[in-house]
């Protein structure tokens, strides 16, 4: 038997134009990319969504309060308050009626002219 040789053979280095680790650099730019890509366009859309989301269970959640206010301020009239609810109705109806004919108001109102 022959004995082992105490120097290891070394694998000869490339002079080329490719270094030897592109693929590892090349992996790790794809891996950039992607990342800058997804950072870009996948996370704003994700924040939206949940902005979108939040703000409608919010809006029904409010609506459903305000409903039931409303008939808490009627329950608690009719209950402690001598005489009729028609009174709570009409201050009710006349409140609700200025606030929409002022909302209304503001909606049609004409664009200012630019020049």
């Amino acid at each position: 038997m022959a004995a082992p040789t105490p120097n290891a053979p070394v694998p000869p280095k490339s002079g080329g134009l490719i270094p030897p680790e592109w693929s590892a650099q090349a992996a790790d730019k794809v891996i950039d990319t992607v990342a800058l890509v997804r950072d870009k366009t996948t996370r704003p859309a994700q924040v939206a969504a949940r902005g979108i989301v939040y703000g409608l269970v919010l809006a029904v959640l409010g609506v459903a309060v305000g409903v039931l206010f409303l008939v808490m301020v009627v329950r608690m009239w009719s209950n402690w308050v001598p005489g009729d609810v028609w009174i709570l109705y009409a201050l009710l109806f006349a409140l609700f009626s200025g606030a929409g004919i002022t909302f209304l108001k503001k909606a049609n109102k004409p664009a200012p002219a630019t020049d």
